[in-house]
């Protein structure tokens, strides 16, 4: 027997009246108010509104018809009102597996629900909550993208978020999401995990447990990406992704699935082709512990987009657009630019489709 879904209309719906009437109870118009598609319910009678408030994600939809039916409103108003809202992609289904993934209390049901729609409710995604649940994601470096990052993805659901870096905080470090500035001294670990644990107490924030690896490793350091660490994560197998800013730059991606994707050699291979000096530009700049810098809006907007591509990953979407690519963020306007890195013919990680994209790299 198939499984009854959970229809959720989220709490920030609008629902509106346009009209009334004491026979029909006029017209419901539910969203619609934002640009987006709405739904104008004609006749709404006087079992919508309870029809509407039944929609919260706990109920299945065989519960919902059942206790509509009870109201004395028919099955066949009820599929047409649900099929309407689906259409508007107002509502999303919830599994039971969903469901059981959500962390039990009040305070946590009231967290989670404002994040169920983004991480399950496409239809055939069944059990992305609970997916992200059983997550674990490794940042390393608490900068100030990092923390803010692994914060955004604790509150989004990923079960296990644990920071690494070995640092004190300074005072230069404090962010919004990110450490304090009453951190300054601490140990960064540590103030980094006080600020994922403010937006999602019932976080894992510990390292992974002997033997499991994580789902996605994120580097947080400008210039990650020639750390030897790399090559320990692409020999594993280990997704990765860069997300930092240089100089004033925000910059996410190469996100690497290795066997599949560019790595980050591909991108030093690259570099290498376009300046022979850049071996002797890396080695200085990987050799000392750069300045923090970066505006709030900067790191704060990459950390966001980072969080897009990490999920995008977990949640097992359409390849995400930071594979064999960056989105770069340059003030002041901030807008988003892509520049592709595809597998460099020349690296270890090509395989047949090597150097197929050769000269799109930069643009």
């Amino acid at each position: 027997m198939t499984e009854s879904p959970h229809p959720l209309l989220p709490p920030g719906t609008a629902v509106l009246r346009l009209g009334e009437d004491e026979f029909t109870g006029g017209t419901v118009q539910v969203g619609g108010v934002d640009g987006a598609d709405g739904v104008r319910i004609c006749p709404a009678g006087p079992g919508i509104d309870a029809l509407l408030r039944r929609l919260d994600g706990r109920r299945s939809e065989r519960q919902v018809r059942g206790e509509s039916a009870a109201d004395g409103t028919p099955a066949d108003v009820v599929d047409d009102v649900l099929g309407g809202l689906r259409a508007a992609g107002l509502v999303h289904d919830l599994t039971a597996a969903d469901l059981l993934a959500v962390d039990p209390g009040p305070a946590a049901a009231a967290r989670a629900l404002p994040e169920l729609p983004s991480a399950g409710a496409r239809a055939g995604a069944g059990g992305r909550w609970r997916d992200r649940r059983q997550s674990a994601v490794v940042v390393d470096g608490a900068t100030r993208v990092g923390t803010p990052l692994a914060a955004v993805l604790a509150a989004s659901g990923v079960g296990r978020v644990h920071v690494r870096d070995r640092g004190s905080t300074l005072a230069a470090e404090a962010v919004v999401g990110g450490v304090a500035a009453s951190d300054e001294g601490r140990p960064r670990s540590l103030a980094a995990a006080d600020a994922v644990r403010r937006v999602s107490p019932l976080t894992e924030l510990g390292p992974l447990p002997p033997g499991r690896s994580p789902d996605v490793v994120v580097l947080c350091r400008p210039w990650a990406a020639l750390d030897p660490l790399t090559t320990a994560l692409q020999r594993e197998g280990t997704p990765h992704l860069v997300a930092t800013v240089r100089g004033e730059t925000g910059v996410v991606g190469p996100l690497v699935l290795p066997g599949s994707s560019s790595c980050l050699r591909c991108a030093d291979a690259w570099r290498r082709e376009d300046d022979p000096a850049w071996p002797r530009l890396a080695t200085q700049l990987s050799a000392r512990e750069p300045a923090h810098s970066g505006a709030t809006v900067t790191c704060l907007l990459t950390a966001l987009t980072a969080a897009v591509q990490v999920l995008a990953h977990l949640d097992g979407d359409a390849t995400p657009a930071a594979v064999d690519a960056t989105l770069e963020f340059r003030p002041p306007a901030l807008l988003p630019r892509l520049r592709r890195w595809p597998r460099h013919p020349g690296c270890a990680c090509s395989g047949p489709a090597g150097g197929a994209a050769t000269g799109q790299h930069g643009q």
